[in-house]
């Protein structure tokens, strides 16, 4: 005979509430009710990472290194590292994925511009407001630990095939590493810097970007730099809902157990990883 712990758990799975049938509720009556506003972000959108990939894919790729490289060494004003980033790029067309590099770095830019121009705002707001930390806290934790295939079946209803539902849900999965480092930053701004500026009377935006910013700008910029290592950690992931870029070979050799095409496209990106990496660090002294 069943005992009462089996008739609760009977009665528990039998009265099963309705989460999923409500988020699916929500996402169908979201592409019914304004379906034109989807399709236009998703136009948008598209038409941006698209321009500027093809804007790249029209520079002569030597020449593009060549770019690449000066930047490096204007940043660093390291040779080890700008002869590092000429030879990993070299590296990168010799293997003949040139072109998936440059779809990956334009979804990882455009991913890393939106999380930041969301992001560093937020993050800003949540240092001088202890309510709103709070607030985020939860929810920042959901964006990190959810699985990302969950909310790339939303996007892909919402946004259809292609780079842009690949993009948002990019986003999302990097979006909390801005905000939670730029309020550590804010927040960790020594008080004898705050009360040196209100003693020779600055504002609050006074204080802001010139004493709170200056500061916390390593720690922001720490943000930024594990944002694009989120993003790039998510290209595979996007691949698999039209995005192009270095996702699709990997996903390709996955399905042929490929074991040459798959680490030859892993090794692209972790090469895209370490060259974006070493490029945001603060400048190298000595």
């Amino acid at each position: 005979m069943a005992g009462p712990l089996d008739a609760t758990l009977a009665w528990l799975s039998d009265n099963k509430l309705p989460l999923g049938d409500s988020i699916a509720a929500g996402v169908e009556r979201l592409t019914q009710g304004a379906p034109w506003l989807f399709d236009a972000v998703s136009e948008g959108l598209s038409a941006l990472v698209l321009g500027f990939t093809g804007a790249l894919l029209w520079v002569q790729p030597l020449l593009l290194i060549g770019v690449f490289t000066a930047v490096a060494w204007g940043l660093q004003r390291s040779l080890r590292l700008a002869a590092f980033v000429a030879v990993a790029l070299v590296l990168i067309v010799n293997l003949g994925y040139w072109t998936e590099t440059m779809e990956t770095l334009s979804l990882v830019l455009f991913a890393t511009v939106v999380c930041v121009l969301i992001g560093v705002p937020i993050g800003i707001a949540a240092a001088h407001r202890p309510w709103l930390e709070a607030g985020l806290r939860p929810l920042l934790d959901l964006m990190q630990t959810v699985p990302t295939f969950v909310y790339l079946i939303p996007t892909l209803i919402l946004f259809g095939l292609g780079v842009v539902p690949g993009l948002i849900s990019t986003v999302i999965f990097a979006l909390p590493a801005p905000i939670r480092l730029t309020t550590l930053g804010i927040t960790s701004v020594p008080r004898p810097l705050i009360e040196a500026g209100q003693a020779f009377g600055a504002s609050r935006w006074q204080l802001l970007w010139k004493v709170e910013i200056p500061s916390a700008l390593p720690t922001i910029m720490a943000g930024v730099t594990q944002c694009i290592m989120l993003s790039l950690s998510m290209v595979v992931i996007a691949a698999l809902v039209g995005a192009d870029g270095l996702g699709k070979p990997v996903v390709r050799a996955l399905n042929s157990v490929n074991i040459a095409d798959g680490f030859e496209a892993g090794l692209a990106i972790v090469i895209v990883a370490i060259v974006l990496d070493r490029l945001c660090k603060a400048k190298a002294h000595g």
